[in-house]
């Protein structure tokens, strides 16, 4: 099921690691800021409920949906009471988490709405597409990734980890360059197009972007 969600999300443009052990999952979620954690609940080393409490004593707050087989009443109430967001009991059908997915990530904190404007651009999270006044930006999938870390935090800066985490998955090979060359060509992009934003780098942290209209 893993790698067939794995399969998913990706084809879909999500950045996506996977752990097969609370160990490992742990062990990621304190190094790296993930959007939301797709948790199962019967790994090899314990119930994937014990992450949670751990995961929020350490001030770790991406929001959490169980992915489990235990879909009994009391399996689910303890679930949710012992802090995940949601819980989806298998089988399911992928459409039924996506949605679930925007759900959560159009909650309160970065943005997350659907849909917002930034300078003279709109921006869809849901569909990826951006657009400047009523035509559409094409924009390459790694470019697209790098625009969205930015923009649902748009006049702040983004450290470089972040950028790179938002981009990249534990497997990919990054180049020490990568990142800004992504960066470099979306400026230009932006600025040919007069989109009223910009994107300046913060030396020594990462990068801001920031309306100009």
């Amino acid at each position: 099921m893993a790698s067939a969600l794995c399969a998913a999300l990706g084809a879909r443009d999500a950045v996506v690691d996977h752990m097969s052990t609370l160990g490992d999952a742990e062990e990621a979620a304190r190094n790296i800021l993930y959007d939301v954690v797709l948790l199962d609940r019967q790994l090899p080393d314990g119930d994937g409920l014990s992450l949670i409490p751990k995961l929020r004593a350490s001030g770790i707050s991406a929001p959490v949906i169980v992915l489990t087989a235990r879909g009994q009443l009391d399996d689910r109430i303890d679930g949710l009471d012992i802090g995940a967001d949601d819980y989806l009991v298998k089988p399911f059908a992928i459409e039924e988490l996506l949605a679930r997915l925007r759900a959560i990530m159009r909650r309160p904190g970065d943005i997350r709405a659907d849909v917002v404007s930034l300078g003279r651009m709109s921006y869809d999270f849901g569909c990826h597409e951006a657009q400047v006044d009523g035509r559409r930006l094409e924009l390459p999938r790694r470019e697209l990734l790098v625009f969205e870390a930015l923009a649902r935090r748009i006049g702040r800066t983004v450290p470089r980890h972040m950028l790179e985490e938002a981009v990249y998955g534990f497997i990919d090979d990054i180049q020490s360059n990568t990142l800004d060359a992504h960066i470099s060509r979306l400026r230009r992009k932006l600025a040919a197009v007069g989109a009223g934003l910009e994107i300046h780098p913060v030396r020594g942290i990462g990068y801001l972007m920031k309306q100009t209209s």
